[in-house]
């Protein structure tokens, strides 16, 4: 998904509690939301297993989509012309934090 169209559901999540986010993108009807969720869970779970953090004190203090190299490949037109087709990739990159009480 182009960074875009992903930056579109991640400023939903920016700021919320991690389990409050993942449930929030359950009902985003946009495409990018799947591949947002799935690096949000990932996240959780490295957090989790790695640094031993309770789920419930994690929230999203930072989540930002950068460019990824695009695909592009022509498709053959009418007259001797081409039309370009872009593919456009984004990579999603999560900071978590533990909410300090």
């Amino acid at each position: 998904h182009s960074p875009q169209k992903v930056r579109l559901v991640i400023d939903l999540v920016r700021g919320k509690d991690i389990t409050e986010a993942l449930d929030m993108l359950k009902f985003v009807q946009n495409k990018a939301a799947l591949p947002v969720s799935k690096v949000l869970a990932s996240a959780m779970a490295n957090a989790e297993e790695n640094f031993g953090v309770s789920r419930d004190d994690l929230y999203v203090y930072k989540i930002h989509a950068d460019a990824a190299p695009s695909r592009r490949w022509r498709r053959f037109g009418a007259r001797g012309r081409f039309k370009p087709i872009i593919r456009r990739a984004s990579h999603i990159t999560v900071v978590l934090r533990e909410r300090e009480y």
